[in-house]
């Protein structure tokens, strides 16, 4: 339950285009975030997520990764009720880091709280 597979990341670099052209998306403080419900035939169900921070706005793969870790983190510990409302249906979920400050780990957790929580009520 607390984990975060690889079947629950979102990898193939065609579906993540598709995300990109026709997700919806909004922007919590420091991320802006898209995803698109996918009804394919050969979509499994469940939620897909990717998370992205650009090497524009931090230079160093160490921040870069830092910030990942703790996106990815914050999204672990709070992805269970996302996955109930989300059921059978698939939804892919791109997070992308766009401050170019390195925010600290509870002000990361409480946006991916916030956009986890918009996702709900939209379903």
């Amino acid at each position: 339950m607390y984990t975060l597979p690889k079947s629950e990341r979102l990898s193939s670099e065609r579906a993540i285009k598709s995300l990109f052209e026709s997700g919806q998306g909004d922007f919590v403080y420091p991320f802006r975030y898209i995803f698109a419900v996918v009804e394919q035939a050969e979509s499994a169900g469940g939620v897909k997520v990717v998370v992205s921070v650009s090497k524009r706005n931090h230079k160093r793969a160490v921040v870069r990764n830092l910030i990942k870790r703790r996106t990815r983190e914050a999204y672990r510990l709070h992805k269970a009720p996302l996955l109930a409302a989300y059921g059978a249906t698939e939804l892919h979920l791109a997070l992308v880091y766009a401050s170019k400050k390195v925010e600290e780990y509870q002000v990361i957790e409480a946006a991916v709280q916030k956009i986890l929580g918009k996702l709900r009520a939209h379903r």
